[in-house]
C-alpha cells in the first residue's frame, strides 16, 4: 500500500514547511531538498556507483516523501501569485512539453530509479494550479465527496485489482500494461466511489435550512454586472480595487472576492489585517491593501499573508521598518479630511519614508471627503484635495522616487469626479449597486443593480381591532381594524430598532413596519397585502429602511449580523 505515501508525506511536509514559511530562506531550502530528492529518483544515474551516497539513496527506497518532495509544493502553494492574464495555459503547455522531453531523455540515458520527480514538475504544477484558480465555474455538490473517495480508495483498488488479475489470468492486460492498469484502476475507483458516495450523506451532520428564518440573498450575477459596468467608467490604466471591508459590506468577503477575481480584478482593499488574512486563507490572490492601522502585534500577519499596509505617519513607518521584514506599503495623505494620513504639505517628512529599510512604497492615496456631492462648494473642495495630492506626488517623482500606484477615488469619486491620473478606484457601496442615500445625485450611474436582498419569514398573522396598542411600550396604536404579521428578524440581526414606518414587500405589495423592532422579531401591518400566511417571505427595502432609521445604506449593510445566512444566487 505504498500508494498511501501522501498521507505521512503531507504530515511531515507540513511540519517542515511551517518553520520554513517564516524564513526568507524557506523557499530556497525547500528547493534544495527537492533537488536532493531528484538524485534518489529520476536523476539517480548521477550518483549510481558513488560510495556512501548511492547506498543512502538505495536504503531510502523513495525520495518522493515528506522530506524531499512535499515542502516545496506546500510553500509554492502558500506563496503562489497570479499569472498575468492569458499566461497560465501557454505556461502549462510549454512546461509540460519540456517535462515530457526531460522524462524521455532520462529514460534513454537509463538514469531513472523511479519516475516521480522531475526538474520541470514544479513549473508544471505552478501553471496548472494558476489555470485552475482562474476557473470560477460552480461544481456540482457531489464532486467534493466523490473526489475525496477517489483519492482515498484508489490504493485499495490497486491491491484488489492485482489480486483479481492474478487469479483470473489477466495479469498482462490489467497489470503489465501501464495503460490497461491505469484505465482499470480509474474505472474500479470511480465505481467504488459512486457506490459509497450516498453513504457519505448519512454521515454528515444535520445542517439547518438557511432560508428557514431570516437570510441575506446575494446575486452573484448582479455583482459581476456592477463590476464590469464600473470598469467601463475607468480611465485608461486605472484598475478596480473593490473594498471588501466588514465582510464586503455584509455580502460575504470571500465569495465576493472570488466572483470579482473571475471578472479580472487583481487588487482589493480591507479595513484590517484580520480581514486580509481571511481572504488569503481562502486563496484570494493579488494585492490586498489594509486601509486601517495594524498593531505591532499583528505585523507578522502582514508578512505571512503578503498584505500591503497603509502608512499614516512617520513614527508608524519607522515601527514597521524596525520590524525587520520586507513589507509593501501605501502612504496615506491627508488632503483635507483630517482623519488619517500625513500632511500633504510636509513633503520632507513623507520623503523620509521612501528611505526607510525594509519598506517598499508601492502606492500613495488620499480620501475625497465630499465627493458624494455635486454642489459648487463640494466640487471646489474636491478639486483642491486632488490638487494638493498630485502636487505632492509630482514633487516626489521630481526628486527621483517611484510613488507606485496612485488613487484618490472611492465610489462617489469615480461616479462624480473621474481622474485619469489614478491607478486604482477604491469602489465600495457602488459595487453593491446602491448609493449611500437614495437622494444622492451622481454624474454617472451605469445601470448598477442591487446585489443584496434581506428577507425574513412570517411567523404569525393576527387580527387587531382599532385603537389597540402593540409592541414594547405599546409604542404603536392601530388606527383601524386590520391584520399584523410578525417577521422572524430583529435588531439582533441588524434591522435598526428605530425603523418604524419603513417599507417591506410581501406578496408584491408594500407593508409598513409598526411599533418598535424587537431583538428577534419585527411587526408589520399587512392589512392591505391580501392573504398572508406563516412561512411567507417578506423582502426589506434597504434604502428606505436606512433612510427611515436616519442612517446610510453603508452602515445598514455592515450591521447585518452573521446570524443571517448568506445565500448566493448563481
Amino acid at each position: 500500500l505504498y500508494h498511501l505515501w501522501y498521507f505521512p508525506a503531507v504530515l511531515l511536509g507540513v511540519a517542515i514547511a511551517l518553520p520554513l514559511s517564516r524564513s526568507r530562506c524557506g523557499l530556497p531550502i525547500a528547493l534544495a531538498l527537492y533537488l536532493a530528492g531528484l538524485l534518489g529518483d529520476s536523476y539517480f544515474g548521477l550518483v549510481r556507483g558513488v560510495p556512501v551516497l548511492s547506498d543512502i539513496y538505495e536504503a531510502m527506497g523513495y525520495t518522493r516523501n515528506g522530506l524531499f518532495f512535499a515542502p516545496l509544493f506546500l510553500l509554492l502553494g502558500q506563496r503562489m501569485r497570479p499569472c498575468a492574464a492569458g499566461r497560465a495555459l501557454p505556461g502549462l503547455c510549454v512546461s509540460l512539453a519540456l517535462m515530457l522531453c526531460e522524462a524521455l531523455t532520462l529514460r534513454q540515458l537509463g538514469w531513472q530509479k523511479h519516475d516521480s520527480m522531475y526538474l520541470m514538475l514544479p513549473c508544471v504544477m505552478y501553471f496548472l494550479f494558476s489555470l485552475l484558480l482562474d476557473v470560477r465555474a460552480a461544481a456540482p455538490g457531489w464532486c467534493g465527496g466523490f473526489s475525496m473517495l477517489v483519492y482515498v480508495l484508489h490504493p485499495w483498488v490497486i491491491v484488489l485489482l492485482r489480486g483479481f488479475a492474478r487469479f483470473s489470468g489477466l495479469w498482462q492486460p490489467l497489470v503489465e500494461s501501464s495503460l490497461g492498469h491505469y484505465l482499470a484502476v480509474c474505472a474500479g475507483t470511480a465505481a467504488a466511489s459512486a457506490v459509497l458516495l450516498p453513504l457519505l450523506g448519512h454521515l454528515k451532520p444535520c445542517e439547518p435550512y438557511d432560508r428557514a428564518r431570516a437570510w441575506v440573498e446575494v446575486d452573484a450575477e448582479a455583482l459581476r454586472h456592477n463590476a464590469k459596468a464600473l470598469m467601463g467608467l475607468l480611465p485608461a490604466g486605472c484598475e478596480l480595487m473593490p473594498v471588501l471591508k466588514c465582510g464586503a459590506y455584509g455580502h460575504g468577503a470571500v465569495k465576493s472576492a472570488r466572483v470579482l477575481e473571475g471578472c479580472g480584478v487583481r487588487a482589493f482593499a480591507v479595513a484590517c489585517a484580520a480581514e486580509g488574512a481571511e481572504l488569503r486563507r481562502a486563496g484570494v490572490r493579488g494585492t490586498i491593501l489594509v486601509l486601517g492601522w495594524t498593531a505591532p502585534e499583528n505585523f507578522p500577519c502582514l508578512v505571512r499573508y503578503r498584505l500591503t499596509q497603509t502608512v499614516t505617519e512617520l513614527p508608524y513607518a519607522e515601527a514597521l521598518s524596525a520590524y525587520g521584514r520586507k513589507l509593501d506599503v501605501h502612504i496615506k495623505i491627508d488632503t483635507g479630511m483630517h482623519r488619517l494620513g500625513m500632511d500633504a504639505g510636509d513633503i520632507d517628512t513623507v520623503e523620509r519614508i521612501f528611505e526607510l529599510p525594509y519598506l517598499r512604497v508601492t502606492g500613495m492615496y488620499t480620501h475625497l471627503c465630499v465627493s458624494d456631492s455635486l454642489s459648487p462648494e463640494a466640487r471646489s473642495f474636491t478639486e483642491a484635495q486632488s490638487t494638493r495630492f498630485f502636487a505632492l506626488t509630482d514633487e516626489l517623482k521630481r526628486r527621483g522616487h517611484d510613488v507606485g500606484k496612485l488613487h484618490t477615488q472611492a465610489s462617489y469619486g469615480l461616479l462624480n469626479y473621474p481622474d485619469a491620473r489614478c491607478s486604482y478606484a477604491r469602489v465600495g457601496i457602488a459595487l453593491y449597486g446602491l448609493k449611500s442615500a437614495e437622494t444622492d445625485d451622481t454624474a454617472a450611474w451605469p445601470g448598477l443593480r442591487p446585489v443584496l436582498s434581506l428577507k425574513a419569514r412570517v411567523a404569525q398573522v393576527r387580527e387587531l381591532p382599532m385603537s389597540e396598542g402593540l409592541g414594547y411600550g405599546l409604542a404603536y396604536t392601530t388606527t383601524r381594524p386590520g391584520r399584523i404579521a410578525v417577521l422572524t428578524i430583529g435588531y439582533g440581526d441588524g434591522c435598526p430598532r428605530g425603523s418604524e414606518g419603513a417599507q417591506v414587500w410581501i406578496n408584491g405589495k408594500r407593508a409598513r413596519i409598526v411599533g418598535r423592532v424587537c431583538m428577534d422579531q419585527t411587526i408589520i401591518d399587512v392589512t392591505d397585502c391580501g392573504k398572508v400566511y406563516p412561512g411567507d417571505e417578506a423582502i426589506f427595502d434597504l434604502p428606505a429602511l436606512a433612510g427611515q432609521s436616519s442612517t446610510i445604506t453603508n452602515e445598514l449593510l455592515s450591521r447585518l449580523n452573521r446570524r443571517l445566512p448568506r445565500v448566493w444566487l448563481k
